[in-house]
């Protein structure tokens, strides 16, 4: 042996210089190179935990988290106080007084029913309507002072017959004035513009060829829920052709005393 503690070459080793050489601990040496049993399970445990990170990071980095949209707050609108308009009423015909200067002579008829005689032609054609303006008109004339024995009703088939049959008690010379009643509701056709056209320009030429005051009492309305807020227009008639009448009869006297 050696200083350096080897061995030459044949030499062997004494029997205390085996002792002296130990051999490696096997236990040692694989404890040394290799991972322990638990050592493997944690990380064979630790390695999906990893790779589930991983892939978890990926994943947020390729697709953006999408923030959940919220509906917009509906807008607070202030109240604001806004004027109350007036409710629009219906244009109507409004009578009216003229103003006259002083020392011009007037003449001006008067609704009254004294001394007159008056007849009354009344279309049959939407009776129901043409009922009423009658019952409207027969009341006005005996609020004037009409009686009943001087007042004469002629119902004719429509308003196209209203003219012929106002020229009829017309030219008879009985009646002080001559009341012309019914209603044309328009329809699809141009019926209605030939029907209200002519009753209302024949009812005029009666009046003009004759000198009879001839009232025009006809409804001529788009629907029947217009005619019937209009009935009292058969008491307008009765007292327009009572106030004709008398106008009328002022005129004859005026001009029997010229």
């Amino acid at each position: 042996m050696s200083a350096s503690g080897g061995f030459w070459p044949g030499e062997a080793p004494s029997a205390a210089e085996e002792e002296d050489v130990q051999e490696p601990d096997e236990t040692r040496v694989e404890s040394l190179a290799w991972p322990q049993p638990h050592e493997q399970e944690q990380e064979a445990e630790a390695a999906p935990e990893a790779e589930s990170e991983a892939e978890a990071e990926q994943a947020s980095v390729a697709e953006p988290q999408t923030q959940p949209q919220l509906e917009p707050e509906p807008a607070v609108v202030e109240e604001q106080e806004v004027a109350e308009e007036p409710p629009l009423l219906p244009i109507e015909h409004v009578p009216g007084e003229i103003d006259i200067p002083d020392g011009v002579a007037v003449l001006e008829g008067s609704p009254s029913g004294a001394d007159r005689t008056v007849g009354i032609v009344v279309s049959r054609f939407n009776g129901e309507i043409s009922n009423r303006l009658l019952e409207s008109a027969l009341e006005t004339l005996t609020a004037a002072g009409v009686s009943d024995e001087r007042i004469t009703v002629m119902p004719v088939p429509g308003a196209f017959e209203l003219p012929i049959g106002a020229m009829a008690l017309a030219k008879t010379r009985r009646y002080s004035c001559v009341i012309a009643l019914g209603c044309v509701v328009r329809g699809e056709t141009a019926h209605f513009e030939y029907v209200a056209g002519e009753a209302a320009s024949g009812l005029q030429l009666a009046g003009l060829e004759t000198g009879v005051p001839v009232a025009f009492g006809v409804l001529t309305v788009d629907t029947t829920e217009q005619a019937e807020a209009r009935v009292d227009k058969g008491a307008d008639a009765a007292r327009a052709a009572l106030e004709m009448a008398d106008l009328f009869a002022q005129v004859r006297e005026q001009a029997k005393s010229g």
